[in-house]
């Protein structure tokens, strides 16, 4: 396994086929902090049920999907009307685009409660995202291991998101590459993702 620690300001973390840029220091501790607590307690959170293998789950993590009018997205099969964009989001949205240099009509909102709460494998590769998308994530809260897994070669890089941190994934990445928040029992705390894309 290729282990990235993230140590450095903003930095490419793929080898090949596509692109994953860490931008570490997307916001200040203070920021990221005040940003972290804003949206644990305004966000509308929501539990969603998913089916998997002939049985319905529970989705093992909260979120909640923002989007301009219309703009509603189908994930995981249970289709998502979006919530307005507040004031904060709609800052933060802007702020993504400009070093993303894209621009956003949606934003998936995710709430790990602690490390019990995942993602599995996948790839953000939906249609109507287009054939190369750009995704601007936002990290705050605990950190957590991101993993990418080559679809071909297998191959996997490693990163920790640290707290105020923009992972900005682009070109063929999500073509090539899978990716996962997987389980942890080290982590005891709760942990915010905004995956900001644009739906055609």
């Amino acid at each position: 396994m290729n282990t990235l620690p993230g140590v450095f300001p903003a930095g490419e973390i793929l080898p090949f086929d596509g692109s994953a840029v860490l931008h570490r220091d997307f916001m200040s501790p203070d920021e990221a902090d005040d940003v972290f607590a804003r949206l644990r307690e305004e966000e509308p959170w929501q539990s969603h049920s998913l089916t998997m293998f002939g049985r319905t789950v529970a989705e093992p993590r909260l979120s909640v999907w923002h989007g301009d009018d219309g703009v509603s997205y189908t994930y995981s099969g249970v289709p998502r009307h979006p919530v307005a964009w507040t004031p904060l989001l709609s800052e933060l949205r802007d702020r993504c685009a400009r070093t993303a240099g894209a621009s956003f009509n949606g934003m998936l909102a995710n709430l790990y409660r602690d490390g019990g709460d995942s993602m599995g494998w996948h790839a953000d590769d939906e249609p109507v995202l287009g054939p190369e998308p750009v995704i601007a994530s936002v990290s705050l809260g605990a950190e957590r291991r991101f993993d990418l897994r080559h679809r071909s070669s297998g191959e996997q890089v490693s990163i920790l998101l640290p707290h105020g941190s923009l992972l900005v994934m682009s070109g063929a990445s999500q073509s090539h590459w899978v990716h996962r928040i997987a389980r942890s029992a080290r982590v005891s705390s709760a942990r915010i993702n905004l995956t900001f894309r644009r739906l055609l």
